[in-house]
């Protein structure tokens, strides 16, 4: 005799024979277990989507939309042209950064995970809370940037910008590069 096995031989001879080991089934006089779909489809889909949807989508856009602005390329260029103040923070992943012999001018890579730490330190802690500070990054989509001016705007930097296109639009605009430093 073995602990902890089933005997199936057994189970199975049980069954045949009608035992109590039989598995119930259903006998056509018990009522039948309501459906799942239906009382559980419209009893909370319908209020998913008008609670949650209305509420949360309209809320993410205006909060993060519109106190992010943005920068093209052409005006960036313009400013450098101008030696008008501004700060660029390069975003770009470690792979993309050092796989690539340049940068904008006089750019300051970091981490997007670490901007909020490196914020209180040398040369970031400097910047002016009311300075142009535009950052960019290689995602199409720019999301990596647009952390990036989020985190800025939440620290009390008022002219944070996002380069719209971010690095691949500054080079198709032929902005100024300079040579990364060697490590």
């Amino acid at each position: 005799m073995s602990i902890g096995l089933i005997d199936m031989d057994r189970v199975t001879a049980d069954v045949r024979a009608g035992s109590d080991h039989a598995p119930t089934q259903a006998r056509p006089d018990q009522p039948k277990s309501p459906e799942i779909g239906p009382e559980i489809g419209p009893e909370i889909g319908p209020e998913i989507g008008p609670e949650i949807g209305p509420e949360i989508g309209p809320e993410i856009g205006p909060e993060i939309g519109p106190e992010i602005g943005w920068i093209t390329a052409d005006e960036l260029k313009a400013k450098l042209t101008k030696n008008e103040p501004v700060t660029i923070i390069d975003l770009r992943s470690s792979v993309t950064y050092y796989a690539d012999p340049s940068k904008i001018k006089g750019a300051l890579h970091v981490k997007e995970r670490r901007l909020r730490y490196r914020l209180s330190f040398s040369p970031f802690k400097e910047l002016p809370r009311d300075g142009l500070i535009v950052t960019y990054c290689a995602c199409p989509s720019d999301d990596i940037s647009i952390r990036g001016a989020q985190i800025l705007l939440d620290a009390g930097f008022k002219g944070a910008r996002v380069l719209k296109g971010g690095w691949q639009a500054w080079l198709k605009a032929g902005g100024q590069l300079e040579a990364k430093p060697k490590l």
